[in-house]
């Protein structure tokens, strides 16, 4: 059977935290727990007094119920569970009540009849499909994760349906129903057949899907083990022969971070990888053709040290950054993935890398004033290779227009410190100065980790988009006719079919890996083309005069760049970005400083109009966007850019590519001299286990003692 080929996948929001437990509203949570403790409450009265009638709607309450939130409500069925009243003990429990129930039925006497007998039935084949599926899961994960490469030897095959190997909660309650359905058609009409009938039809399926899933077990069916994957891995490493790699570890919502230089790793010379350590990485990386591997485990890591790998570049510091540096046959090298005036920005933990590189002198003036032991000689100037989108200024806006204005705060950061986002000091300020000038256009887009620290900054956040949808309200106008909105959703599509991997429900990693095998075609150079059409969709099936909020990945921040007249934003790589257009941008003081001490602190905003947090500034600032007479900036910005992002000639691609190939150089020279000293020890080696014994033996025999051989 031959599965298409895909290299993205769907785009989702996902929590700060990757695998961090995300807890249910408490209203939810406690009235889900209320629901269900009146349900068995309910079912108790109804067995004990008994009370017929109370006893069924008891028990079928308390199913639904269950069933409801196990399909609708995962994360109070967590909950639940983490309080120790998971699935299977509510299940228990209500099964139980049926026996007592059923004991003071007249008629019925589940103890003399094998009613029990199959209940227990029931349950231990509940346990031993469990048993089955925990092996199945064991022998499909495999100790590499790939994408974009031809994996079929590792013998991937389809995953087996979701609610017998990864659903146990799911499984248990829908077996469970014919057996309860069962039992209270007996109570009801005191005919133990109808109960035998139910649990009889609960054991078979179980009996089924038990047999089913260990097919999965069968030797055709069983994957590759441990050994063979790595052996693989091993081959696949030697056919390949990759030569710079991209290495990037981090949580879910930090994929941004190396998204960013997908085009750029593509366009290299060398063959490029993609290296990863988290398994959900996986299908976080956007659409690209450069072959992805994910390591999870530091012992399998060591594995590209044999490899033809030269080079590491990595775009953000992490933990398990360290696990990988140990290798020296790489040179690695620290790109980051964005440049700005903050302490993030000149990490001590730089030093541990063989270069840093950045986009222009002023980054090597930062780690040099920084002192954190980063030899300004392992500086390399490589320019921002990503900004090549950016289209450069055309000028004020027309008189009768709209001035578009991007507002784009960065998020708290790690720190307590107010300069690091002025969307809690000044934010709505800054908002509602722009919404009140009747000729502005606001693009509002917020940092994707806004709110994750500072509880503050999300509530600042949504207050934002409220008074942004309350403005829209007020405004009215031309809008595109229907055929701006079809054209969008056509272009959508067609975006989709090539950056969406469309899996079924219950696809598991093994069966990804067997979907996106190696590419076909050129398809980053259609995912470009589709884009670029995507967009010039979406501006124009909006109304020139309607404010936006922009959240998500598209469109992309460059986009946003190419129709904004002006930027405000913080001390963040947005502003050095933004530069490359060389347009007016502003940037909030929220520090505390005087505008002075700002200016000189943070070398970014010196060709910036300082706002400060009450955001008085903002009509002086629209207008000398619109008038260029008033733009007083205008060369401060031109050698600004410059001095953040280094000269236009030659191109940043042009200059990323000589350094990764000088990097490989290098790593090659230390290779050369490691294979030099290796011989040599062998050579001295050999040369002591022959003659040079000898030699040492004969003197002891002539002077009869050591001393002489010391001498």
């Amino acid at each position: 059977m031959k599965f298409p080929s895909f290299t993205a996948v769907r785009s989702f929001r996902s929590s700060p935290q990757s695998g961090a437990a995300v807890s249910p509203s408490p209203l939810l949570a406690l009235l889900a727990a209320a629901l269900l403790a009146v349900a068995f409450l309910v079912q108790l009265v109804g067995a004990l007094v008994p009370v017929l009638p109370l006893f069924v709607v008891g028990s079928v309450a308390g199913l639904l119920l269950d069933l409801y939130l196990v399909r609708r409500q995962p994360r109070v069925t967590a909950w639940l569970g983490r309080v120790r009243f998971d699935v299977t003990s509510r299940q228990l429990l209500r099964d139980m009540l049926i026996v007592v129930g059923l004991i003071r039925t007249p008629g019925i006497d589940p103890l003399e009849e094998p009613l029990a007998l199959a209940l227990l039935c029931g349950y231990f084949l509940h346990f031993c499909c469990q048993g089955v599926a925990l092996l199945v899961r064991r022998t499909r994960t495999l100790p590499v994760v790939t994408r974009n490469i031809d994996a079929s030897d590792l013998r991937l095959s389809a995953a087996p349906p979701r609610l017998l190997a990864r659903q146990p909660s799911r499984r248990l309650l829908h077996f469970s129903v014919p057996a309860t359905a069962g039992l209270l058609a007996g109570a009801v009409t005191g005919d133990a057949l109808w109960a035998l009938l139910g649990l009889g039809l609960t054991l078979l399926l179980s009996l089924v899907g038990t047999v089913w899933l260990a097919t999965w077990l069968l030797p055709k069916r069983r994957p590759a083990n441990e050994r063979q994957t790595l052996e693989w891995l091993d081959r696949w490493l030697a056919e390949y022969r990759p030569t710079v790699a991209m290495y990037f570890s981090g949580g879910a919502t930090s994929a941004y971070q190396a998204n960013m230089w997908l085009s750029t790793l593509s366009s290299l010379e060398g063959r490029p990888l993609i290296v990863l350590r988290e398994r959900f990485m996986v299908q976080k990386i956007e659409a690209t053709d450069v072959p992805i591997v994910c390591i999870p485990k530091v012992a399998h890591l060591m594995h590209l040290e044999h490899s033809s790998l030269k080079a590491m570049l990595h775009p953000a510091n992490s933990g398990k950054t360290s696990q990988v540096l140990r290798i020296p046959s790489i040179k690695h090298a620290f790109i980051n993935h964005g440049e700005s005036d903050k302490l993030s920005s000149c990490n001590p933990y730089a030093k541990a890398y063989d270069e840093v590189w950045v986009a222009g002198p002023a980054a090597r003036e930062r780690y040099r004033l920084a002192d954190i032991g980063v030899d300004d000689h392992d500086v390399v100037e490589v320019g921002r290779p990503q900004l090549a989108p950016i289209r450069p200024y055309d000028g004020p806006p027309a008189a009768d227009g709209f001035t578009t204005v991007l507002y784009a705060p960065t998020w708290e950061g790690w720190t307590d410190d107010p300069g690091n986002t002025s969307i809690i000091l000044a934010g709505e300020n800054i908002v509602r100065a722009l919404l009140a000038d009747p000729k502005v256009r606001l693009l509002y887009k917020p940092h994707p980790m806004t709110g994750s620290v500072d509880p503050r900054a999300g509530r600042a956040d949504a207050r934002i988009r409220q008074m942004i949808a309350e403005a829209n309200a007020r405004r009215s106008g031309p809008r595109p006719g229907p055929e701006a909105a079809a054209e969008l959703a056509r272009r959508t599509a067609a975006l989709d079919e090539l950056t969406t991997s469309a899996f079924r429900a219950s696809a598991d990693e093994m069966e990804r890996m067997l979907l996106q095998s190696s590419p076909e075609g050129n398809r980053e150079t259609a995912v470009a083309a589709a884009t670029a059409a995507w967009e010039e969709a979406y501006w124009a099936s909006f109304p020139e005069w309607e404010h936006q909020v922009i959240t998500g990945p598209r469109p992309a921040l460059y986009s946003c760049f190419n129709h904004s007249h002006l930027l405000i934003s913080d001390v963040s790589s947005v502003v050095s970005d933004w530069l490359a257009g060389e347009k007016p941008y502003a940037v909030t003081n929220t520090t505390g400083l005087s505008e002075e001490e700002f200016r000189t602190g943070f070398p970014t905003v010196r060709a910036a109009v300082i706002l400060t947090p009450d955001a008085s500034g903002v009509p002086a600032l629209l207008e000398s966007v619109r008038d260029p007479g008033k733009d007083t900036l205008v060369r401060a910005r031109a050698e600004l850019k410059t001095h953040l992002l280094g000269p236009a000639d030659p191109p940043s691609v042009v200059r990323f590519d000589r350094a990764v190939r000088e990097l490989c150089a290098k790593a090659e020279a230390r290779q050369a001299r490691q294979a030099r000293m290796g011989t040599a020890f062998r050579e001295a080696s050999e040369l002591r286990g022959t003659g040079g014994i000898e030699a040492e033996e004969k003197t002891l025999d002539a002077n009869g003692s050591e001393d002489a051989v010391n001498v």
